[in-house]
């Protein structure tokens, strides 16, 4: 039981410190670019009903879920995935003549997928969802923010691959596969399996043109020879239709100048199958999962009795740390508190000195000072807490200045501190 109190379940862990403040500075900092583009935040409950995640939504399936139940016995989940959710506020708070709607989050997510071994399963999510808007230029805009957000957060080196899912629903459906099969075929395509989709095709009444392109699927991924090619293969209207969107995202991508940090995946099925157009991922060096997920999900609002195509994106924060982390890239963060430290006789001049401070606006932490510790302790304490300086009290007429970074050490009269002239410097 003692061991229990201060070790974590599996799957989660603790942040603070440095650590947690420099998380707290990436999420900011994506923000503002969500909010540069004009998105609304919006913030849902951590758990809802199962049926806003369950199979007919197209979420994560119902095993990896954390399931629960309230007093009146219904089944309820701590939420795996944010869109969901987003997409029943929007059917059920806003009208017609309100979308289409730009909104944007933050928030935790859960997963307990046992082939997330050693790795987290609770996880940070920042994204964005734009509402009733079904155009090429909606998800231009959409993978635009994900690499302005990226390039914000810090990295350089990233890349956002595009996928299209009704590419390989018109093969599909062309070639009227079962739901069992479609299901195993995507799994082997999603995992380029070459050999595993050659077999399972092999046992399938499929005209021999069509299964060569099935197979050739897992290998269509590159520049934008890839739509060249996925052009030259797509015989029905809907496949068509797909290949023209990737045209038309990557022309528009272009007037955005970003094209360079995209490239397309025609064998990207995502686990989400509330998907209906484009997908995306992106991948940077350090980690490797996927650091952003997104697409256009066009039929998930008339769950809720809203037709509203709609495209968004969610970033994994946690991932993008260990990415940042790997690629040895500082996260820029201001360190702003000022620590007071005080001798016991001085209490008095430290308490009114502290609350003048924060009527100004500023972050104090009040500490008083042990006999038994140097002041070097308490630098390395500021130091670790981003605290940016120190006011330590022990002379009733001078207070010693200590800029934690530097150790530059100056005197100041107490009299300027107390009366607001050292503050207007």
């Amino acid at each position: 039981m003692e061991r229990k109190l201060f070790h974590t379940p599996e799957g989660v862990r603790d942040i603070y410190g440095k650590e947690c403040a420099g998380k707290l500075a990436v999420q900011q900092n994506i923000h503002e670019i969500l909010s540069r583009y004009g998105y609304h935040d919006i913030q849902t409950p951590t758990f809802e009903f199962f049926d806003i995640f369950n199979k007919e939504m197209g979420s994560v399936p119902s095993k990896d879920q954390y399931k629960f139940f309230d007093r009146e016995g219904n089944t309820l989940v701590l939420r795996p995935d944010i869109t969901p959710s987003i997409a029943r506020c929007a059917a059920k708070y806003y009208s017609e003549e309100e979308l289409p709607l730009r909104l944007c989050y933050m928030g935790n997510t859960f997963i307990n997928n046992s082939g997330f071994q050693g790795k987290l399963k609770e996880f940070t999510q920042i994204g964005c969802e734009l509402i009733n808007d079904n155009s090429s230029d909606a998800d231009a805009e959409i993978i635009a923010m994900v690499i302005e957000a990226l390039l914000k957060a810090g990295l350089t080196e990233f890349q956002v691959e595009v996928g299209q899912v009704d590419f390989f629903r018109g093969l599909v459906e062309e070639a009227g596969l079962e739901e069992e099969v479609e299901e195993y075929l995507r799994e082997l395509i999603e995992r380029k399996n070459y050999f595993g989709v050659e077999q399972l095709l092999s046992t399938q009444n499929i005209d021999e043109d069509l299964k060569n392109v099935f197979l050739k699927l897992p290998e269509l991924f590159g520049g934008t020879e890839i739509i060249e090619i996925a052009g030259s293969l797509a015989k029905n209207p809907k496949t068509q239709k797909a290949v023209k969107s990737l045209e038309r995202l990557y022309e528009i991508l272009g007037i955005y100048g970003l094209q360079k940090y995209v490239s397309f995946d025609l064998g990207m099925l995502s686990k989400y199958k509330y998907y209906t157009g484009i997908i995306f991922m992106a991948y940077t060096y350090g980690t490797g999962d996927t650091i952003v997920t997104g697409g256009r999900y066009d039929n998930l609002l008339k769950r809720f009795g809203k037709t509203a195509p709609s495209v968004g994106f969610a970033i994994n924060v946690d991932q993008l740390m260990i990415a940042l982390g790997r690629q040895k890239i500082e996260i820029p963060f201001q360190y702003s508190n000022t620590m007071i430290l005080y001798r016991s006789g001085q209490r008095e001049t430290a308490i009114q000195l502290a609350g003048r401070l924060r009527l100004t606006g500023q972050r104090i932490e009040l500490i008083k000072k042990s006999r038994v510790r140097e002041i070097e302790d308490y630098i390395r304490l500021a130091d670790s807490l981003n605290t940016a300086h120190i006011l330590y009290l022990d002379d009733p007429h001078l207070v010693k200045s200590i800029q934690v970074q530097s150790r530059e050490e100056t005197l100041v009269p107490m009299t300027e501190l107390l009366t607001g002239k050292e503050a207007a410097k």
